[in-house]
């Protein structure tokens, strides 16, 4: 399992993107919006922050985000591929600099085949695409909640890096 483990919060997220003068922007399905709410809870967040989708159906991740028909029907919504098309999706649709997405089984049913806490968290930037499978525990909140925690952590850890700057 995963551990949820605290790592970089959005005070950090938004401290070191407004620093490095880049933008951000969230694509949601699992997470329904609370990703965004987390980071413009912090005062400032719109010197870095662009905007999110809320993702949530298979209709709006193709129609906004341009996540293919194809992979969906093939993969499913739970699936590394797509959550690296999702914030390539957002990346392109809201012009940042770095997007992040989240998708996954946040309970209470598996959903897909997959498990109950099956999670992945994509990242998209200046030629970086990467996503990270979290396996997490917990009920539905909890587990959402992880998600958020991890989605900040990863897009502040990618953004951190001189390279990336």
């Amino acid at each position: 399992m995963t551990e949820n483990r605290p790592g970089y919060d959005a005070a950090e997220l938004v401290r070191r993107a407004v620093a490095r003068g880049v933008t951000v922007g969230t694509a949601e399905s699992l997470t329904g919006g609370a990703l965004a709410s987390a980071i413009v809870t912090v005062a400032g967040a719109s010197a870095c922050f662009e905007g999110a989708v809320v993702s949530y159906s298979h209709a709006v991740k193709e129609r906004v985000l341009g996540v293919s028909h194809e992979l969906l029907e093939e993969r499913g919504a739970v699936d590394p591929q797509v959550a690296v098309a999702m914030a390539r999706g957002a990346r392109e649709r809201l012009g940042v600099d770095w997007a992040v997405s989240t998708t996954g089984v946040a309970g209470p049913e598996p959903h897909d085949g997959h498990p109950v806490g099956t999670v992945f968290v994509g990242i998209a930037g200046p030629g970086v695409e990467r996503v990270e499978r979290l396996d997490l525990s917990g009920d539905r909140a909890e587990i959402r909640q992880a998600t958020v925690g991890r989605a900040l952590d990863a897009l502040t850890t990618q953004i951190s890096f001189p390279a990336n700057a």
